[in-house]
């Protein structure tokens, strides 16, 4: 009311954005608005569902495969809906949701995901002999390099967590997000092994550079401990690189 806050304006750019959210989260739902401010109609229809939400998000990124991973089943009362796609990116971008509501700070259905793509990235990566000459292990980071993820359940009773009641924290929704993502992701990988091998060149890319990343940082470590460490400056490491420019003494005594 007027008595709280001093001036009552929407924002239609922020109500668009949330109004074309829902509708991509229930596919089918067609969803008018008309602001008599200006006399400005929106209308947000989206029969892909969650599938055209990745498409949205991803327009402008270089994707690794043509058509994002979708997938929509059921069970013990939650109805999942999710969709994934890569692109050559480094980030993750990854949105949740439970009973249209964005849970920001994940919680257990995200949790569930991530143990799920972390274990079928593992397994598909050990059935098919790809880490043999890598030389690297795979990390739930790196399976979610470059990934764009929607994934939103529906559930009966959620139970959401923190001040802002951003994180879902019904614990048995961890386990069926688990079951269905892995079940079916796994299959998907079978069933399209060269969409599966896109995905785990990237993958594999990334766990390469971590841990190329790591050695680099663990080199500079040991030279700056050498460098400041109580050796008197003759045992130093030598600076100079070109070995024509250098010379070794070897003399008795101090």
């Amino acid at each position: 009311s007027k008595e709280i806050f001093s001036s009552i304006k929407f924002s239609s750019s922020i109500l668009d954005k949330r109004i074309r959210e829902l509708a991509f989260l229930n596919k089918g739902l067609k969803i008018h608005i008309h602001d008599e401010r200006d006399g400005k109609d929106n209308e947000f229809l989206f029969e892909g569902g969650i599938f055209s939400f990745v498409e949205h998000l991803g327009k402008n990124k270089k994707n690794i495969h043509s058509n994002p991973i979708y997938i929509e089943r059921s069970k013990d009362q939650c109805d999942l809906e999710m969709a994934l796609q890569y692109n050559d990116s480094y980030g993750e971008e990854i949105f949740t949701f439970v009973n249209n509501v964005n849970t920001r700070d994940g919680g257990t259905l995200l949790s569930g995901f991530k143990s799920a793509l972390t274990r079928t990235i593992n397994s598909y990566a050990s059935q098919n002999n790809l880490l043999k000459n890598s030389g690297v292990t795979l990390t739930g980071e790196d399976a979610r390099e470059g990934m764009i993820l929607v994934l939103s359940i529906k559930i009966p009773e959620p139970q959401f967590e923190g001040q802002t009641k951003g994180k879902l924290g019904n614990t048995d929704v961890k386990g069926i997000v688990e079951q269905i993502v892995n079940e079916q992701l796994g299959q998907v990988f079978e069933e399209q092994p060269e969409i599966a091998k896109k995905i785990m060149a990237k993958v594999i890319s990334a766990a390469q550079a971590r841990e190329a990343a790591k050695k680099a940082k663990d080199l500079v470590r040991r030279k700056n401990s050498l460098e400041i460490s109580s050796l008197p400056g003759k045992l130093a490491d030598c600076a100079e690189k070109d070995p024509a420019a250098s010379e070794l003494y070897i003399v008795e005594g101090d």
